[in-house]
């Protein structure tokens, strides 16, 4: 019943569009939006917040770098310290939970394959790197550091945005591996990353004033695995992380000579602040798996995650206003594939969770069915129910009551594929409905939001193709995909059900990979095409007392095409 897609390290970064970017890849699969002035993943008309990412089986709090205003960012972590990539777009396992949309599952490297050093240069920075592979070939240990300045780089290619402060960023990576049998492995990853930026772009709200935003961030991720065969018919993956993000911004609105203004009149009253972001994770989780007759298995655990996030917050009027928001939540699951027959073949499994912050629990139901249809291929059915917590920001703002519900999503999907060597072709059908999804209020009549209810819901609909070939033309591999995708929803300040401005009617991409073996060299090719997203002006209406929409709008289609070239010694 897998409806995944799988992409491994070297498919990543030959992908002429990811720049080695593992979610960047993501992209040109079916279900991914082309947003660019936001980072994450936007999956079947959900928001970035409703996809998560997973490494050795826990979740990862800040995959991607902070957030500039305007500006995609970045994944913080290499591919080639994964040799798995699963991108699940929908109806994914019960082993999972807290994302409405989709997972992101990668699995880390096992021992790395030989001692080796490297050290490198170029126009955007330098980095080195070392692995020790043991004598006995059963353990090894490594470490990486690199830094970032692009100086030199916006010397030469020059930038429409007025970077005052050049970003520039440190980062280091630890790991150990260890064999503890022949069928076992223990894995430490540890990660540490600083970045320092600053830059102006013009006010929205006016034609000569200008908003300085400075980032100051320091990222720490660890992650310790326990995978163990336990006999012949028990398998035990262990997993303990632990994150910590602290983000100092700073905002300014300035006059056109780079001076800092404070005007009293909104909404520039509210463009000057400062606020000390800091937020950690620590989580345990245990998985157990039992084979039963067959290919059949039963797999159960549970996990446990405590989240602590605290805001200082500062502008012209207050000063140091400290917020502090924790939430413990306990998840329990189970999940069981059988054969009903040699052809037909069922998953079936449910997840309980509660969370202290919300004082609510949920068990859900997670099914797929899978039928042989010929050689290599099947027909599928997916059924599930997904809950997440409301985004923290609402609870440090103080804008969340004690009676905020989970946010709900019910996917429905419909699926062909057939799976060879050298050939991928899958179609895909999905429908999801939205529930109880964040509507944001104003209790004053002022149009500034200050309370959050669960007034919100929607739906996402569609059909994806996806096509990869390996064969047909000697030493080209390319894959095509489309995602037809009809979604409307309302939550936040919507004044009812609207195409959300992150949600493409039609997306398409096409990825070339052209291997020259003489030259020990690959081409690379990628094109994308996305339909235009819609815009709109929302301003309170005093006399409806809701927001309504002044002004709306459509995008221009969205067209990309990028080229590299991979030197591939080995």
């Amino acid at each position: 019943t897998k409806r995944t897609t799988v992409l491994n390290p070297i498919d990543i970064v030959t992908t002429a569009s990811a720049n080695a970017d593992i979610t960047s890849a993501i992209r040109t699969l079916p279900g991914a939006q082309q947003v660019g002035e936001n980072g994450g993943l936007f999956v079947r008309g959900g928001t970035a917040e409703e996809t998560r990412v997973f490494i050795d089986g826990t979740v990862v709090n800040n995959f991607f770098f902070s957030s500039v205003p305007d500006i995609a960012q970045r994944g913080r972590f290499s591919p080639f310290i994964f040799k798995g990539t699963v991108f699940s777009s929908g109806g994914y396992s019960a082993l999972y939970g807290q994302a409405l949309s989709s997972a992101l599952i990668l699995e880390s490297v096992d021992l790395a394959d030989q001692s080796s050093a490297d050290f490198g240069v170029s126009t955007v920075g330098a980095n080195a790197g070392y692995q020790h592979l043991s004598k006995k070939k059963n353990a090894s240990w490594g470490v990486n550091y690199s830094y970032t300045n692009l100086a030199a780089y916006f010397a030469v290619v020059k930038q429409r945005i007025d970077n005052f402060k050049v970003p520039v960023l440190h980062n280091g990576e630890v790991n150990f591996r260890v064999k503890t049998s022949k069928t076992g492995i223990v894995k430490f990853y540890a990660y540490f990353n600083t970045s320092n930026l600053g830059l102006r772009r013009p006010d929205i709200d006016s034609t000569n004033l200008k908003n300085a935003f400075g980032l100051k961030n320091a990222n720490i991720y660890s992650n310790l695995s326990w995978k163990e065969k336990l006999g012949a018919k028990w398998k035990m993956n262990l997993g303990v992380s632990y994150s910590a993000n602290t983000d100092k911004i700073n905002n300014q609105l300035q006059n056109q000579s780079n001076t800092n203004v404070y005007l009293q009149a909104e909404p520039y009253n509210a463009k000057s602040f400062a606020i000390d972001a800091d937020g950690s994770l620590a989580q345990m989780k245990a998985v157990f798996e039992r084979k039963l007759y067959g290919l059949s298995a039963v797999r159960f655990g549970g996990e446990y995650l405590y989240y602590s996030d605290k805001t200082d917050f500062t502008n012209q009027y207050i000063s140091n206003v400290t917020t502090t928001v924790n939430d413990h939540l306990k998840a329990g699951f189970a999940e069981m594939d059988f054969y009903l027959t040699n052809a037909l073949a069922a998953k079936v499994g449910g997840r309980f969770e509660h969370s202290s912050l919300l004082n609510k629990s949920n068990i859900v139901p997670r099914a797929s069915l899978a039928y042989k249809v010929g050689n290599k291929a099947q027909a599928s059915l997916a059924y599930g129910i997904f809950y997440q917590k409301p985004e923290k920001d609402y609870f440090l703002r103080n804008m969340a009551h004690d009676d905020l519900l989970y946010t709900k999503a019910a996917h429905y999907i419909v699926n062909y594929q057939k799976v060879t060597s050298d050939h991928t072709f899958r179609v895909e059908m999905f429908y999801k409905k939205y529930d109880d999804l964040v509507k944001t209020y104003s209790s004053k009549g002022t149009g500034i939001a200050d309370s959050v209810g669960n007034g919100g819901f929607g739906y996402a609909q569609g059909i994806e193709v996806f096509w990869r070939d390996r064969k047909t033309i000697k030493n080209v591999d390319y894959w095509i995909s489309y995602s037809f995708l009809d979604t409307k929803r309302d939550y936040l300040n919507f004044p009812n059900s609207m195409q959300p401005n992150f949600a493409a009617r039609h997306t398409a991409n096409l990825v070339l990979k052209k291997f020259v073996t003489k030259w020990k060299t690959q081409f690379n090719g990628s094109y994308t095409y996305a339909t235009g997203r819609p815009y709109y002006n929302l301003r309170y209406s005093n006399a409806d007392a809701k927001f309504v929409v002044a002004d709306q709008g459509k995008t221009i289609d969205y067209h990309s095409m990028s080229v590299s070239v991979n030197y591939l010694p080995n």
